[in-house]
């Protein structure tokens, strides 16, 4: 069962559906059902902010929480990542054998480029991360928690997820430092880490990521190329940089490599920027 089947969510039922797996999945859009049902996937009208409407989720082996903000939602992102999974903890039913969890990098402390793994420490900083972190903790201390795996993906890009694409493409000057690093993951492999990690992975803490972190300059140079667009332009010094761009670390991704067996099918950015481009200009 998917609860969140979203940008990465729809991939791993894809590929899990074609594997010939029985896929519910949780929506609370009647649209989104309907597009579910053709795919021939087992939706369900749920929302994890409402319990009453999980009193009748299904016996499922596994279930997969990649539960994305909808920044228009009138609820906090402590409300939707850490009281949404506790109210889909509490209704979920006792067949249930693993829960893997979509947590994200940014929880880890490093700020100053180096290298981080699993083990590094993390830190609550910005919104976001405190709710990610909180999330973990709960899932790990919850009595349905017993065996979870947390998956701590870098920034997912694929087709129409390009970071920083429009602004590029309207020269907008962009809130980052050129030198911060990105560590990224293509959401087809992200895909294939989640599939993975159900079936390879063991309880506890993994990074998805692909390895290879970026200079930002290096990433948006590369992208500004591919698109033909204006070399790209940096804020001024004094003015304001978003939270998220001024962090930078490197994050490893061997335990995602040896332990799952992941084959990545894009290794760094440049491979995965040239098939979207190419893909977007077919």
């Amino acid at each position: 069962m998917i609860v969140g089947c979203g940008y990465l969510g729809r991939r791993v039922a894809d590929l899990w559906n074609r594997a010939g797996d029985t896929v519910h999945v949780v929506t609370r859009n009647q649209t989104h059902r309907e597009e579910f049902e053709q795919w021939g996937l087992f939706p369900l009208l749920g929302d994890i902010l409402l319990p009453q409407s999980l009193a009748s989720l299904p016996e499922v082996d596994t279930v997969l929480f990649a539960v994305g903000y909808d920044r228009s939602s009138q609820a906090s992102m402590h409300e939707v990542y850490v009281e949404g999974l506790r109210n889909l903890l509490e209704a979920l039913p006792d067949r249930v054998n693993q829960i893997l969890y979509i947590s994200s990098t940014g929880v880890y402390a490093e700020s100053g480029g180096g290298w981080v793994d699993e083990d590094s420490p993390t830190k609550a900083g910005r919104e976001a991360t405190k709710a990610c972190l909180d999330a973990e903790n709960l899932l790990q201390s919850h009595r349905r928690g017993v065996g979870c795996k947390i998956l701590r993906c870098a920034g997912i890009y694929g087709p129409n997820r390009l970071p920083r694409r429009d602004d590029l493409l309207k020269g907008n000057p962009l809130p980052v430092p050129a030198d911060g690093y990105l560590n990224l993951i293509h959401v087809e492999d992200a895909a294939r880490a989640v599939d993975a990690a159900a079936v390879r992975g063991v309880p506890g803490i993994y990074s998805i990521s692909d390895g290879a972190p970026t200079l930002r300059r290096d990433y948006l140079n590369e992208l500004a190329r591919l698109l033909d667009a204006p070399p790209p332009k940096y804020i001024s010094d004094g003015e304001t940089v978003s939270p998220r761009g001024a962090t930078s670390k490197r994050v490893r991704n061997d335990r995602m490599c040896k332990e799952l067996d992941v084959q990545l099918i894009y290794p760094t950015y440049r491979e995965g920027l040239a098939a979207i481009v190419q893909e977007d200009d077919a």
